[in-house]
């Protein structure tokens, strides 16, 4: 289930593509269409256990059709309860069209241009040695400063960023991110008492649509959510990439000769390895979704990796198909009003980052010493229920 979950997926879609299992009672989604109804229906599903799931119990019994009340009465209760991904309308369009002030194309295309830059200095620090481990000597550092230089972060600060996320704990606490909360209020407050021409400044005087000011704390939340969930989420889209790479000559060579195959690839990477394996939802209100009956309170598990391997939209969902013609179609950033805001980040960062490996290498392989003979790889997850990614990957390379 940890290293290979598709087996079970296929098991639970088997079932039907909404399915209710036994231990906790849980919906599991695993249709494509099924998921992406729930998350377009914002009205009947709530995201305030997008995090928490059925693991965090509420104070007080779901009774009747609608438990809307109950909701809203606890839902500061639970974990991430303070994040964006936890909010629902019209709290989440609030602060939603905040963030997407920050995400404009122009500074996005100034983000782009960063991008290229960052990538060949991580690579010169690794590139001589013909070997790494490539989420410690890359994907991890590169999304870090590039998230990092698209907030605006000062460069004299993001060393200590990055040691700090380093340190994050295994737990998953009620505002474990507290520290980032903190140097991003700190940010915040000082621009709107001196602006200068700057990033951070321009996300201190942002206002909600109606006009009014956020709080220094509620941009600060907005900043750390952009932060850590545009970095973490992006380092797995990064290492499956390199390591479809790694594994498979036939689609290196393609890669090589023909860089315009490069942003098909990484949606084709995304719907066959989807960095987020799950997504919780609770239902407001009692409804049905593929016939079955949802009572009000019940929890909703949204499985994007299922639902990226639906037979019904894609053909032979289990081969990795690089001209495969709807790969875009997958939910790996979630669909709706909860649509990654960072999905085009993302991207920018998968396309720059494959085209400078291949620019500045002749082959790029797997280590046998670190994961074994092609008939025998070994590899280690991140034992998370929350993300698919792989806990390291060692790539051997020949140096352009």
């Amino acid at each position: 289930m940890q290293d290979d979950p598709y087996a079970y997926f296929d098991a639970v879609r088997a079932e039907g593509p909404v399915w209710q299992e036994p231990h906790y009672g849980v919906f599991m989604v695993t249709g494509h269409d099924e998921a992406r109804l729930v998350y377009n229906d914002a009205a009947n599903f709530s995201s305030c256990n997008a995090v928490s799931g059925p693991f965090k119990k509420f104070p007080v019994p779901f009774e009747g059709d609608d438990v809307d009340h109950i909701i809203e009465a606890h839902r500061d209760e639970l974990p991430f309860s303070d994040q964006l991904p936890a909010f629902d309308p019209p709290r989440h369009t609030a602060h939603r069209s905040l963030l997407m002030r920050l995400l404009t194309p122009g500074r996005l295309r100034e983000n782009e241009e960063f991008m290229w830059r960052e990538a060949d200095r991580q690579i010169d620090g690794f590139l001589d040695q013909g070997t790494c481990e490539f989420i410690r000597a890359y994907a991890a550092p590169f999304t870090l400063v590039v998230v990092a230089d698209l907030e605006g972060v000062p460069e004299e600060d993001r060393g200590s960023f990055t040691a700090k996320l380093s340190k994050l704990p295994e737990e998953v606490g009620h505002k474990p991110l507290e520290f980032l909360y903190e140097q991003f209020s700190a940010y915040i407050a000082d621009r709107r008492e001196s602006p200068r021409d700057d990033i951070m400044t321009a996300m201190a005087t942002a206002t909600f649509p109606d006009g009014t000011t956020p709080s220094v704390h509620d941009v600060a939340l907005l900043a750390a959510n952009l932060f850590t969930g545009g970095q973490e989420t992006t380092v797995r889209l990064l290492s499956f990439a390199l390591r479809t790479i790694a594994e498979r000559p036939d689609i290196q060579e393609r890669l090589r000769k023909d860089r315009d195959l490069i942003p098909n690839f990484i949606e084709e990477t995304l719907r066959f390895e989807s960095p987020l394996r799950a997504q919780f939802r609770m239902a407001r209100k009692r409804t049905t979704v593929a016939g079955i009956d949802i009572p009000a309170g019940s929890t909703m598990l949204l499985l994007p990796g299922a639902a990226n391997r639906d037979p019904r939209l894609f053909e032979h969902p289990d081969q990795f198909d690089i001209d495969r013609p709807n790969a875009k179609y997958h939910v790996a950033f979630g669909h709706g009003i909860h649509h990654c805001a960072g999905a085009h980040l993302a991207r920018a960062e998968g396309r720059v980052t494959i085209n400078r490996l291949l620019d500045r290498t002749a082959d790029i392989t797997v280590s046998e010493s670190a994961h074994g003979p092609a008939d025998g790889r070994q590899y280690e997850y991140l034992p998370t229920y929350f993300l698919r990614g792989l806990a390291k990957l060692e790539v051997d390379f020949t140096p352009a």
